[in-house]
């Protein structure tokens, strides 16, 4: 079995992954709140945690891995968009919501195992808080609940941060209910006018962090083996949601492995409305500010190509190169004719990508290799279009389904064209040798036109040659003409 290595925040290195249950592998990434579409920033973590899936996918088993995302649906935001607009909140949350799913599925993300929403599960929220009460570990004031963080002795752990920084990087509320500065809300009360549950403590709603830890708690179990998300959320969201539930829950100990992803900038400089820099994926699914619409798979590639754990450039020159690279790899999927690309099925992908992926998601080198290998054209045709499935399925792996790309679907009519050009030298008489040799030398041109490297044809026009044929080449085909010393014996050693 492949052995996967992913660096672990929580203890800043790089280490074998060994899930808890091989036949039941999970992890938890925090998803977005709804209340508008989601901007590019948002969609960096689907893109990341989406590959790891598929890794843990083809390692363990589609049956074996779950994979739980949420969707915050009860949130201040949420609350001021509805009063901004005059729309009910279920209808802003049930339509954000599908702008989310539809936008991260153009970008090739599969949809997790499970997405709970937070007002599914106040119930669970509720419980765990009176847990924690029970356990010394929360305390009721004013109609709040709030976690007493000095009840917990490893807070801070995760991020590594000292007290005076967490505070501040907190930027915590001064209340007079609060024990200690860094105490946090699990409850509070709701307006009238707002959202609210019936609880011991009255009517209110949850804080935002129990969701993630009540959620995680109910699918996947008080221990699991990946908790993932961008590092803005390392604290304060990431290290409380590790506090209350080891406390809630101390037969557990939560996630084994912490996965954060670095942040995105747009032209070097951090996406911001005041810099006018700031669009969603919507916004170049679409086409914004005159730009033409870029396709999901363009903006999947740039985000692969650098590595999660690095800062990431979007830029309008990256999307450009981008958009070439995936033609390339599209068209990739059409070298060997139309009825090859229809009935084309993902078989296993190359070992090199997945070893790729299996070193902490280096994403960059799989898609290097995706790119750079290549059939080896001296076997049959049928290993050729076995191979083929091998390169359909590692670009699956990374997420890119390129089989109906207009790209794959012009390649294979090229080819379609060659071979009636050589079924007709055939029909003349011509060996079906010549004609198979003849064959060969034109893909290996078309690819030489597209690459710029024609050492290839000119090595197979060499020994061509040497077996005493005279080689024809122009925009129409490839001729084969035996000449006076044709040993066809030559042509066979080549194969």
């Amino acid at each position: 079995m492949t052995t996967i290595k992913l660096h672990n925040t929580k203890t800043r290195k790089k280490e074998v992954f060994t899930p808890i249950d091989a036949d039941n592998v999970r992890m938890y990434v925090c998803g977005p709140t709804v209340y508008d579409r989601a901007h590019l920033g948002n969609a960096r973590p689907v893109v990341v945690f989406d590959v790891l899936y598929r890794l843990l996918r083809q390692v363990y088993g589609p049956d074996h891995v779950t994979y739980v995302r949420n969707f915050t649906d009860v949130d201040d935001k949420i609350i001021a968009r509805a009063e901004e607009s005059g729309r009910p909140i279920s209808d802003i949350t049930t339509e954000t919501t599908q702008w989310f799913l539809d936008d991260m599925g153009a970008l090739g993300a599969l949809e997790p195992d499970a997405m709970p929403r937070a007002t599914q599960y106040i119930p669970q929220m509720i419980a765990m808080i009176e847990e924690l009460i029970a356990g010394g570990h929360a305390y009721a004031a004013e109609g709040h609940v709030l976690f007493s963080v000095d009840s917990y002795k490893t807070y801070g752990a995760l991020s590594g941060r000292s007290v005076e920084d967490m505070i501040a990087g907190a930027r915590v509320e001064v209340a007079p209910y609060k024990r200690d500065p860094m105490d946090f809300v699990l409850w509070k009360p709701a307006k009238d006018d707002e959202p609210g549950w019936d609880s011991p403590w009255g009517r209110g709603r949850p804080g935002w962090h129990i969701e993630c830890s009540a959620m995680s708690y109910e699918l996947l179990g008080a221990s699991f083996d990946i908790h993932g998300g961008g590092n803005d959320l390392m604290f304060p969201h990431h290290e409380n949601e590790i506090a209350q539930s080891c406390c809630a829950h101390p037969e557990g100990h939560f996630a084994n492995y912490w996965l954060h992803n670095e942040m995105l900038q747009v032209e070097g400089k951090k996406m911001s409305k005041s810099l006018g820099n700031f669009f969603t994926v919507h916004d170049l699914l679409a086409g914004h500010d005159g730009e033409p619409p870029v396709p999901g798979e363009v903006i999947r590639f740039v985000f692969l190509s650098t590595h999660y754990r690095k800062p990431m450039d979007w830029t309008r020159r990256k999307a450009i190169e981008a958009r070439k690279a995936v033609r390339e790899m599209a068209s990739a999927l059409g070298q060997y004719g139309t009825d090859a690309l229809e009935s084309l099925t993902a078989k296993e992908p190359f070992p090199e990508v997945v070893e790729a992926l299996a070193d902490d998601l280096n994403t960059h080198l799989a898609i290097t290799k995706v790119r750079s290998l290549k059939p080896d054209t001296t076997q049959s045709l049928e290993n050729q279009i076995e191979w083929l499935g091998g390169l359909y399925a590692s670009q699956k792996l990374l997420g890119f389904d390129l089989k109906a790309h207009q790209a794959a679907k012009d390649k294979a009519e090229r080819i379609d064209a060659n071979l009636g050009i050589i079924s007709e030298v055939m029909h003349k008489g011509k060996d079906p040798l010549l004609a198979s040799w003849e064959q060969k030398l034109w893909n290996l041109r078309d690819d030489a036109m597209r690459t710029k490297d024609y050492s290839k044809v000119d090595a197979l026009k060499a020994n061509l040659v040497d077996a005493g044929l005279e080689v024809r080449m122009s925009k129409a085909g490839v001729e084969l003409v035996p000449g006076a010393g044709f040993d066809a014996a030559k042509l066979e050693g080549l194969e």
